[in-house]
């Protein structure tokens, strides 16, 4: 398998990352850490960073910079996500997330050929 790196960007210009590997090991102290400290977190309501990217699976963390809890709308239907709660849904559903408070989402997204 062929390892698999990001490029630096202008907001990221500290090199690659590797994404794609036999395994990946993401430190998200370390992630948290960086995206709380860039600059995209104080100038707009949220920052991420891709964590993994396989052919199939994307892992992405995201910091919202909202306040609260993290209410989510999927078909209708309103709740409150609170820490370490897992939500699930099918693709092509269409859904709104708001924080209510500074929150960390993990986001795993499978993309199906």
């Amino acid at each position: 398998m062929e390892e698999k790196f990001n490029e630096s960007t202008i907001n990221r210009p500290e090199g690659d990352r590797l994404l794609d590997a036999p395994f990946v090991i993401a430190d998200l102290s370390a992630y948290i850490k960086q995206i709380t400290e860039e600059d995209a977190w104080f100038k707009n309501d949220r920052n991420a960073i891709t964590l993994f990217k396989g052919d199939n699976v994307t892992v992405v963390a995201i910091v919202q910079l909202l306040s609260g809890e993290l209410n989510v709308e999927i078909e209708g239907q309103t709740f409150t996500l609170i820490r370490n709660q897992l939500l699930t849904f099918h693709e092509q559903l269409q859904y709104y997330m708001a924080a209510k408070q500074e929150s960390i989402l993990l986001l795993t997204m499978y993309n199906k050929d």
